[in-house]
């Protein structure tokens, strides 16, 4: 039939031809079978039975010498009870002591006596078997050890299963924060792309800013007299114009404000996109659910929006006390000046030439471009130490005093897991736990 057919065409399938001695072996059902499944007789077992009843004066022994029709393993002869033994009822141990004995008498057969009979071909397969499991279990334990190493991929890929008491739900929660945590950690200390990006804005970004400025266009003669006018107010000043020079510098450092502001924002745009990554990575890592994530995002937003107010007092401070008050020793290492007080002479809006004016300019210019000098190095501090040291030290603290003073509900709610990952997850367990113990079995035997 097309079943047997198709089962003895299979490379693991195991042949048993079984002919009889009395009939000729070119007609014999079973080698013409067994020839079509197994061409190069590689799986084919040939019994030959009824050996006792063949024509007298022929013998079986060439088939059995594999002369006649060749095996890769060798031809049993069995001799079975007969149907007079069957009536007489001859057990079974007294009809193999028989069938023993005929090989051995028998001169045709005695040389092969010793793989002959009705209790060899079980040893033969056994043996036979015994050798190709063993051929097999190197394939075996490949292929085991592969689907272990896929399940487990998956199983990494998919994320780990939900605790069910308060205490593992609040462990879980925290495993994932600390992931999260370090993940940030690594892309600002340069383990991980992205932290660059800060030092791009203290080095090009803010300089460039302070630069546009242009503080030389902003100290025209015509804005220096009217400053300097304006600040002595009724009383024009004596020796030098020293509310004025404050006024002019004021003038100049007030608008680093902008440029102080706009750092400590593209820093904080920095920062929420790390966050943003780092969040990415570890749901990629863990798989945790998206109300988890959007929570941790929040949480994590709302601090770095806390530690930006903080940078912006602490930068902008700096800035205030650079024009609140002035380094004086600045102004005393200049060339002194014979006409400080300009020419008395001439009216309040008129009494100083272009040529003192713009001494004037030259002077407070590079006052602020001492200073801004130093508030390159000194917002970048400010602004590293109020964002991103303590985003790094502190970026979940809130979030963690929060989870504190929830309920086993509360932190289910955060872990509520989506049955589309529960139900593979659990189906992938099972799996995996049935090839460890088949892994574990045949490395028993192995």
């Amino acid at each position: 039939s097309n079943t047997e057919t198709y089962h003895l065409l299979q490379p693991n399938c195991i042949i048993l031809a079984i002919s009889p001695a009395n009939q000729d072996l070119a007609t014999s059902d079973a080698i013409k079978i067994s020839r079509e499944a197994d061409p190069k007789g590689e799986r084919t077992f040939g019994v030959l039975t009824k050996i006792d009843l063949m024509d007298k004066g022929t013998d079986a022994a060439e088939i059995l010498e594999g002369k006649s029709y060749k095996l890769s393993f060798p031809w049993i002869g069995v001799v079975n009870r007969s149907q007079a033994d069957i009536n007489k009822q001859v057990d079974m141990i007294a009809a193999r002591k028989r069938e023993t004995e005929y090989f051995s008498n028998t001169p045709e057969y005695r040389h092969l006596a010793s793989r002959m009979g009705s209790v060899h071909p079980g040893k033969v397969l056994s043996k036979h078997l015994e050798s190709v499991i063993k051929s097999w279990i190197p394939g075996l334990q490949s292929l085991i050890n592969k689907t272990i190493i896929e399940l487990e991929t998956e199983l990494k890929r998919i994320g780990k299963p939900i605790a069910a008491d308060t205490g593992g739900k609040l462990y879980m929660i925290m495993e994932i924060c600390q992931t999260f945590d370090q993940l940030f950690k690594d892309h600002l200390d340069g383990i991980r792309p992205g932290g660059e990006k800060i030092y791009q804005v203290f080095d090009n970004q803010f300089p460039a800013s302070i630069k546009r400025l242009q503080f030389d266009k902003h100290l025209s003669i015509g804005k220096v007299r009217k400053l300097i006018t304006e600040a002595d107010g009724y009383q024009p000043h004596v020796i030098a114009p020293e509310q004025g020079y404050g006024r002019l510098i004021e003038s100049c450092l007030v608008s680093i404000r902008g440029p102080a502001e706009a750092a400590v924002d593209a820093v904080h745009g920095i920062l929420k996109d790390l966050i943003q990554k780092s969040m990415s990575e570890t749901m990629a890592r863990i798989k945790a659910v998206s109300h988890l994530e959007c929570r941790t995002w929040s949480a994590a937003v709302d601090s770095l929006e806390r530690m930006r107010e903080e940078s912006k007092k602490s930068t902008l401070l700096l800035v205030d006390m650079e024009y609140g008050y002035l380094t004086i020793d600045f102004f005393r290492k200049l060339p002194q000046d014979a006409e400080k007080g300009g020419n008395p002479t001439h009216s309040l809006f008129d009494r100083y030439d272009d040529s003192y004016l713009r001494r004037i300019a030259t002077t407070v210019l590079s006052y602020v471009n001492m200073v801004c000098g130093t508030l390159r190095h000194t917002i970048p501090k400010s602004v590293v130490y109020c964002q991103v040291r303590e985003a790094k030290r502190s970026l979940q603290d809130h979030f963690f005093t929060e989870l504190g003073k929830k309920e086993g509900k509360q932190l289910a709610s955060l872990l509520n897991e989506d049955p589309a990952i529960m139900q593979p997850r659990t189906s992938l367990a099972k799996r995996l736990k049935l090839y460890r113990s088949a892994q574990s079995e045949i490395e028993a035997v192995a």
